[in-house]
């Protein structure tokens, strides 16, 4: 029976996305044991999925410590796996791969690492589906190039029973029940470069409350809680009823288990907006100027799931630009991305979801 390793190192939605690897994996392999290494951070929004059998815990102090990180590559030693599939791609992963012993190592290419590996994958910049590049490319990993397009699969997201009823459970004691949609904001980025400016976000969210009169709570991290009262503090006082700022989650599956109860999700572009496509919510996305939009709008199709860019309104401000010098600029250039821009597609979004 054969054992396969994936690694993914990288942040919740990488993570989740990266899971399409280990499916289509489980299809092709069915007996096979397949374990799936991720930051311990990232553990709960991968956790009851049925396509791999354990979860391998990279955690801080692997990376802290030189010697924590040798024990735990001796260990995963002993596990002697056939298959590696290296989706990381960086030092650690490139060490624990070729610490690993197997015989079929498999990566994305780098000139600089490629001899580590027995089959490297060139990624594709260009999209031959709605699925994005991000989906596309991690295919590649497992599949030749011409089953891509049949192979196609989203992201999953499993939740339990009681996990969906204690979500329903808190909601309702909270006083948010079944008399009016439920709508999700992504109020905040991971960072500043990747969040709209807190005065256009607010605008946003008066256009939700006088569109649909939803229930609205907000997604942030712990520690982004002042910048989120502050957004809240900038909606307008008819807004500010509709919005229920202490309805949050202490934990990432209660999050989810919330989400799960929601109607659409509506923000900046990140981990919610992946975690709300994988729990088939509906999602309108804000990409900030320096993301490169078709790598990461999965299953767009304009009603369901829309997607919006500066450049989709004043490409001219992109022209003969590079990653690098966009990320520079990503403040600067969101204050171009006014609200006005995109408004007329939120309603219509809101209009079809709810």
């Amino acid at each position: 029976m054969a054992k396969i390793l994936v690694i993914q190192q990288k942040m919740i939605g990488d993570v989740l996305t990266s899971t399409i690897i280990c499916e289509a994996l489980r299809k092709i392999h069915p007996d096979a044991t397949i374990d799936f290494l991720v930051n311990s951070n990232t553990r709960p929004v991968i956790a009851e999925n049925p396509f791999f059998d354990n979860i391998i815990e990279f955690k801080k102090k692997h990376k802290s410590s030189k010697k924590e990180f040798f024990t735990f590559l001796k260990q995963l030693r002993r596990s002697e796996y056939d298959h590696v599939i290296d989706v990381y791609g960086k030092l650690e992963s490139n060490l624990i791969t070729l610490f690993s012993g197997a015989s079929t190592k498999v990566s994305f290419y780098k000139w600089y690492t490629q001899f580590l590996y027995t089959k490297t994958i060139k990624r594709s910049s260009i999209p031959i589906t709605n699925a994005s590049i991000a989906i596309e490319n991690r295919l590649r990993l497992v599949f030749p190039e011409d089953s891509i397009v049949s192979e196609i699969t989203k992201p999953k997201i499993f939740l339990t029973k009681e996990e969906k009823e204690k979500a329903k459970e808190f909601l309702e004691s909270n006083g948010i029940l079944a008399t009016a949609p439920i709508i999700m904001i992504s109020v905040l980025g991971s960072e500043s470069r990747k969040t709209l400016p807190f005065e256009y976000m607010a605008k946003v969210i008066d256009t939700i409350a006088n569109d649909t009169g939803a229930y609205i709570l907000f997604n942030y991290m712990p520690d982004q809680e002042n910048d989120a009262r502050t957004i809240y503090n900038l909606t307008n006082y008819k807004t500010k009823k509709y919005i229920h700022l202490d309805v949050f989650a202490k934990s990432l599956r209660g999050f989810l288990a919330i989400l799960f109860h929601c109607n659409a999700l509506v923000g900046n572009e990140g981990g919610a907006i992946n975690m709300g496509k994988a729990l088939n919510i509906p999602t309108f996305t804000i990409f900030s100027p320096w993301i490169h939009k078709k790598d990461w709008n999965m299953f767009e199709d304009g009603e369901t799931h829309v997607s919006v860019h500066l450049s989709d309104y004043l490409p001219e401000l992109f022209l003969q630009k590079k990653t690098k010098e966009l990320k520079n600029k990503s403040l600067e250039l969101y204050l171009f991305l006014k609200p006005e821009l995109f408004i007329n597609q939120l309603s219509v979004f809101l209009s079809k979801n709810l």
